[in-house]
């Protein structure tokens, strides 16, 4: 007997899992999995989640994948090797994604559950379901469905909810309705079980997730222990996955893309953030709206950009829930003008009523953040979905010709600063930053370490004080709009003693007045369009592009925003293979002005070029093409609203590089 557990143990798969939970939409999907990614966190590993969700409040399918590692994760695998489910839908339309040794947690209960008695499945999914089962010889109830994935390999574990709620409700003297939502913990404490993973982690993650509630804490805890004692009684010990705790290397953070962008905000000093409700990017502006205060480190010899820590006070951040986007955008460059520094977040639709604002920022060359969560349009489309549909339209969106850069992240760690990177450009070169990022980005979930604030510095650019602005005063005012060699002119806040200055949409003149002289429209014209060569000149190569794996490689992958992780996870699936040695990956991280001239190098000698992108048209591919002539000889893509998988993506590599994929490549997975 002990020669089996022994062998049992050598063959399981150590900290390394694909998770999986999921149930309608407001039965506790989203706590559920935040309690398993902390619990796991707290072990010390490494975690990776995506929240998936309808547009709906209540009731549509809700789903939350986790990867879990002993090292960094930031990608989703399209395998699960363990699916915990509240729900017959959650079953019926991921149970084929399970491989063979993994299990499905499931209530038994619902195992008579026919497709028809499930309202909420898409019509499609629905037929597709049925072509399986009847292709199988099976019936239409979800009993069937587990039969078959039981032959294929995979292990069932039926966990009745009901019963475990009425056996904690006998024991505590509370109200079964009370402690329905203990089924979430019912959950997650069956899968840690089974893992074989420490209940003291689940226990510390729960006091964290119910902070405050400490009747809340006990009651869940008592249901896990529950759970735990069940699993561990009822089914064998012998799941193939098992998870170990590990000591963590230094402090980490576990938070969201839009939290990670929010706290990248406060540290670049934004004290003015517009918004109008809009997914995916709320839940940015919730989440500073519930910060509005921080503790700033500040340099006793020049308090606006310090860093050294010499004296201290708390800074101040305003975040206004607007009318509509028009009024965010204003809202946003009034406050911009005014001197502080003013951001507003929104998606494509609300983007696309703040494009007149934009040229007016363009036009008067305030230093105003746009961070732009991209998700499936067009019009309203998929409203809680992920896409890259908005690069064109970040980078040509308004009438005429004004400058603003375009700055895409590709991680949630790159979020963070590239957040204080916008500010630091919007000020420094005087126009908007857009700040692309996607619904992928925003709900993810995913441990980091502590970011490092060492080589931060927030750059004002041309703000001049009341001692820099007498010299360049005339007659109490300046030249707010002065030509210069490098495009950019000082300017003051308003207010400043010496420094008045106009303003308006028109065309003007150095000092603001409008005017439609054609030798002064010139010169403005090519003033604020310098202004891009400066920053294309002035902004470095690392902030432009990423380059990943041999440099003279004859293979070349460019790719933008967050299928970087999959491209990277993708290229080690090659390396294993023999075939990474080939290939190099180029992110391209400032989109626009594009540095043509550094991709022209890494593209002109390559023998295969390969674009990954998350729409349909290869929007930087060809925007690529437009700047440099070059063609991409494939165009891997993915447009139904999921992120990119590592396996399927590493397949349309894999045959790219074969020279066996067609010049387009769709990738289609995603429930």
């Amino acid at each position: 007997m002990a020669s089996e557990r022994a062998e049992r143990a050598r063959q399981r798969k150590v900290n390394e899992l694909s998770w999986l939970i999921g149930g309608a939409q407001g039965s506790g999907v989203d706590s559920a999995a935040s309690a398993f990614a902390k619990a796991c966190a707290f072990g010390g590993l490494h975690v990776y989640g995506q929240r998936e969700y309808h547009s709906n409040i209540m009731g549509e399918h809700s789903y939350y994948p986790i990867r879990v590692s002993a090292r960094p994760v930031a990608a989703l695998s399209s395998q699960v090797d363990l699916l915990v489910s509240f729900d017959a839908e959650t079953v019926f339309l991921h149970a084929q994604s399970v491989v063979p040794g993994g299990g499905v947690i499931y209530d038994p209960k619902l195992a008579p559950t026919p497709l028809d008695r499930v309202p909420t499945l898409e019509a499609r999914a629905r037929e597709d379901l049925k072509t399986f089962l009847e292709e199988r010889g099976q019936g239409e109830t979800l009993e069937d469905l587990l039969a078959i994935v039981k032959a294929d390999g995979v292990r069932l574990y039926p966990v009745p909810y009901d019963e475990l709620i009425q056996a904690l409700a006998k024991e505590t003297g509370e109200p079964i309705s009370k402690l329905k939502k203990t089924a979430n913990t019912l959950a997650v404490a069956a899968s840690c079980a089974l893992l074989g993973y420490g209940p003291e982690w689940l226990e510390r993650a729960l006091s964290d997730v119910f902070r405050g509630k400490q009747k809340v804490v006990e009651l869940n805890v008592r249901a896990a222990e529950l759970a735990y004692r069940y699993v561990q009684e009822t089914f064998p010990d012998d799941f193939p996955v098992r998870l170990e705790p590990v000591p963590a290397d230094g402090t980490r953070v576990l938070l969201t893309g839009n939290q990670a962008v929010a706290l990248g905000k406060l540290a670049a000093g934004c004290s003015f953030q517009t918004y109008y409700p809009i997914s995916p990017a709320t839940d940015e502006s919730t989440y500073l709206e519930a910060h509005p205060t921080v503790a700033l480190a500040l340099n006793a010899r020049d308090g606006r950009d310090g860093r050294d820590g010499q004296k201290e006070r708390e800074g101040a951040l305003v975040v206004v829930q607007t009318e509509d986007e028009i009024s965010a955008i204003d809202m946003a460059i009034g406050a911009a003008i005014a001197g502080a520094r003013a951001a507003t977040a929104t998606a494509g639709p609300g983007f696309s009523l703040m494009v007149e604002g934009l040229g007016f920022a363009a036009a008067c060359e305030v230093p105003v953040v746009i961070t732009l969560y991209q998700r499936g349009g067009p019009s309203t489309g998929l409203p809680t979905r992920t896409e890259q549909g908005d690069l064109w339209f970040a980078v040509f969106a308004g009438h005429g010709e004004g400058p603003r850069l375009v700055l895409a992240s590709g991680d949630v760690q790159e979020a963070f600063y590239d957040a204080i990177r916008a500010f630091n450009w919007a000020e420094r070169f005087q126009m908007p930053v857009i700040h692309l990022l996607d619904k992928s980005l925003a709900s993810t979930t995913q441990t980091l370490s502590a970011f490092d604030l060492k080589g931060v510095r927030l750059e004002r650019g041309k703000l001049l004080t009341e001692a820099e602005v007498a010299p360049l005063s005339e007659g109490g005012a300046i030249r707010r709009f002065r030509f210069s060699d490098d495009g950019v002119s000082p300017r003051t806040r308003p207010g400043t003693p010496g420094g008045i200055f106009w303003m308006t949409s028109d065309e003007h003149d150095e000092w603001g007045h409008i005017t439609e002289d054609p030798v002064t429209r010139r010169r403005m014209m090519e003033k604020r369009l310098k202004k891009l060569e400066t920053a294309a000149r002035e902004i470095p190569a690392a902030d432009k592009l990423n380059v990943f794996g041999d440099p003279d490689a004859e293979v070349v992958i460019v790719s933008w925003g967050s299928p970087k992780a999959a491209v990277l996870e993708a290229m080690e699936g090659l390396r294993v293979e023999g075939l990474a040695a080939k290939v190099k990956f180029v992110q391209v991280r400032l989109i626009w002005p594009l540095p043509a001239d550094a991709l022209r190098e890494h593209l002109e000698a390559a023998k295969l070029k390969i674009a990954v992108e998350n729409n349909f048209s290869g929007q930087l591919a060809r925007l690529i093409q437009m700047q440099t002539g070059l063609q991409f000889d494939h165009l891997v893509v993915k447009y139904n609203g999921r992120p990119m998988a590592v396996e399927e993506l590493a397949e349309a590599l894999k045959a790219c590089v074969a020279g066996k994929a067609p010049a387009k490549v769709v990738l289609t997975h995603g429930a």
